[in-house]
């Protein structure tokens, strides 16, 4: 019998390097004991003592397939992984097509603890939450996550956090080992990591976020809890709110029904039908933002204004030095008649303040000053403001820009940026770099906050924010030098 020690801890290699050996000799899955080291304090290992290699044995040869399932399978906690793989090794000499049958026993395990890998991989990068930590060096941020996978996947998932978030140092720790990355080097250890336990002040923006999106009226317990197990609670900070989001679903949706918040109330209708009776006006141009506001409210230069419940004009002190222009009033902007009051201006309060930029100090508007919408039932679905509808309210944009004379114009998705320079180049290319207008006024574009809650990945969602927060800094001080 040999006895084959292992660390055991997802390093497909040591395994590998041992059954290759064992499987050169001639050794029988019967003949070899794998054994897994147990002790977490005790990280050394004994190399194994291999076999020398048999003359007349044939070269190893496996089907690609089995690679990528072997390298998943090693990083299971099962204890007898490594004996379930070079049983396959040594099956797979001779019968090449053994990965071809699903029903076969030792086929089926394998799939099926590759498949636990991968899922657990998947949640490491959703809920894995980083919190800037100090110490970071100069131009770089530096972020510490603990996460509690159930298995040995972090040197497996950590190349997916470098290439997300390559633009900062981090440290992602967990009870099965270590990964860190400082910009040139992704460093793993295999030893358990800390959690100190700290929190941070973008808590607050994840629970604002998540509150924001949860919908009582399609609350499925066990579906959200195959999605977002109780054990990965904890340590998510929006898992603060479940509990009371879920206690409170039933009166919520009692409340949302009785409010029917997408459909218009009465006094749309009564609108509309005085609609026809309001002179049919040519903008004369008023010289103060009350009296524009006045005029636009009776606006009638494209047929939005024919569905729409009001105009929703510009909101804020009428000599702010920055002026931020999003695409068009969404529903509950449209029932309100103020910008940003929605889902996305709730997300975009949380970035302000987190930027440190107060509300009250800006002039908030949209390229477009009339909610465009598709009816399906009650509902009211955002459509997307065509060529036409935003260069019949261009007019109505410069003449608040000419009166505010705001030092900042900040463009607030691609609609903004062409309503405001005519600009058709995709905002990827604009975002985050400032274009100097007529008049000395600077024009900074970046995204809409409504582009966050229409991302369906969580990683991709948190470095959107992180990256929109960054730009709305960056406002704050191109504002604080001109002012300088």
């Amino acid at each position: 019998m040999h006895t084959i020690p292992l660390l055991g801890r997802g390093d497909f290699s040591e395994w590998r390097d041992a059954a290759r050996a064992l499987a050169a000799a001639g050794i029988s899955p019967r003949e070899v004991d794998w054994r897994v080291n147990g002790s977490e304090e005790l990280f050394e290992v004994a190399a194994p003592e291999l076999p020398a290699p048999s003359a007349t044995a044939p070269p190893l040869t496996v089907p690609p397939a089995f690679l990528p399932l072997a390298e998943a399978v090693v990083c299971h906690t099962e204890p007898g992984r490594f004996h379930l793989l070079y049983r396959l090794l040594w099956r797979l000499q001779s019968d090449k097509r053994l990965l071809e049958l699903s029903a076969d026993k030792d086929v089926a395990w394998a799939r099926i603890l590759a498949k636990n890998i991968h899922r657990d991989s998947h949640k490491m990068t959703a809920f894995v939450r980083f919190k800037e930590i100090p110490g970071g060096v100069e131009g770089r941020r530096r972020f510490f996550a603990w996460f509690e996978p159930s298995h040995f996947i972090v040197a497996r998932t950590a190349p997916f956090f470098r290439r997300r978030f390559a633009d900062m140092d981090w440290i992602i720790a967990t009870p099965k080992g270590t990964a860190s990355w400082d910009g040139d080097s992704l460093i793993f250890d295999t030893r358990p990591g800390d959690n100190p336990g700290h929190g941070d002040p973008t808590d607050d923006l994840w629970r604002t976020y998540y509150a924001s999106i949860f919908n009582p009226a399609r609350l499925k317990l066990k579906a959200m809890q195959a999605e977002m197990p109780k054990k990965y609670w904890r340590h998510l900070p929006e898992a603060d709110l479940i509990p009371e989001l879920i206690a409170n679903a039933e009166a919520n949706v009692r409340a949302m029904a009785e409010r029917a918040a997408s459909d218009p109330p009465l006094f749309h209708y009564r609108l509309r039908e005085n609609a026809p009776a309001l002179p049919q006006i040519v903008p004369a141009g008023a010289d103060t933002i009350d009296g524009l506001r006045e005029e636009a409210r009776r606006c009638q230069r494209c047929p939005l204004h024919c569905t729409a419940t009001q105009t929703v004009f510009g909101d804020g002190p009428p000599d702010a030095r920055i002026m931020m222009v999003g695409e068009q009033p969404g529903d509950q902007e449209d029932l309100a008649g103020r910008p940003f009051v929605g889902p996305a201006g709730k997300v975009f309060d949380a970035v302000l303040k987190e930027a440190g930029i107060a509300r009250d100090t800006l002039f908030l508007t949209n390229a477009v000053k009339h909610f465009k919408y598709e009816p399906r039932g009650k509902r009211r679905i955002h459509q997307k403001p065509d060529r036409n509808e935003i260069e019949h309210c261009r007019w109505w944009l410069a003449k608040e820009v000419e009166l505010v004379k705001p030092k900042l114009i900040v463009a607030l998705g691609a609609t903004a940026v062409f309503a405001l320079s005519g600009e058709r180049k995709p905002l990827s290319q604009l975002r985050g770099k400032p274009i100097t207008m007529q008049g000395e006024v600077v024009l900074y574009p970046t995204i809409h906050p409504s582009f966050l809650l229409r991302l369906p990945d969580d990683a991709e969602r948190k470095r959107q924010h992180t990256l929109f927060i960054e730009d709305m800094q960056m406002v704050r001080h191109l504002s604080e030098t001109m002012a300088a």
